[in-house]
């Protein structure tokens, strides 16, 4: 019951710090807001964290020679899932070489970046990624503004 805990704690906790892009994201109307950024975010946390539930449920001897589990794979599936649904997100326009969607794609990576360092418990990557991602979300953006594209 405690491990059933902690994993919804780093969830809970992977969803707010993905909701902080999210929230940036859908203040500018983008594709993918704050509801996208907080469940790819958690969908990670909760991934990584049934990593040490399924590697505690099958120690036990009877199961040792039967199973493996190596956390790299279950990181390896997030980045796999998440980047399907950021290609989603990139769109080319048909009438000028411009593409849209390629920042909102990075963000959801980006998400689901911290949505693993949360589940895995190390919470001040967590923060400290999220509070360097909306610098560069928000404030480059207004410094984009200003320089030009």
């Amino acid at each position: 019951m405690d491990q059933d805990l902690a994993v919804l704690l780093r969830v809970a906790a992977a969803m707010l710090l993905g909701g902080v892009l999210g929230i940036e994201r859908e203040l500018g109307k983008h594709a993918a807001g704050l509801r996208t950024h907080m469940l790819i975010a958690g969908a990670a946390a909760l991934i990584v964290g049934l990593g040490d539930v399924v590697a505690e449920h099958f120690q036990q001897e009877r199961y040792r020679d039967l199973l493996q589990v190596d956390p790299v794979r279950l990181i390896e599936a997030v980045v796999a899932s998440v980047g399907f649904v950021a290609a989603g997100t990139i769109l080319r326009s048909a009438r000028s070489d411009r593409v849209h969607g390629l920042t909102t794609a990075s963000s959801l990576v980006m998400a689901a970046a911290i949505g693993i360092a949360a589940g895995i418990g190390n919470y001040v990557i967590a923060i400290g990624v999220s509070v360097l991602c909306v610098v560069v979300l928000a404030v480059f953006r207004r410094v984009e503004a200003k320089v030009g594209r």
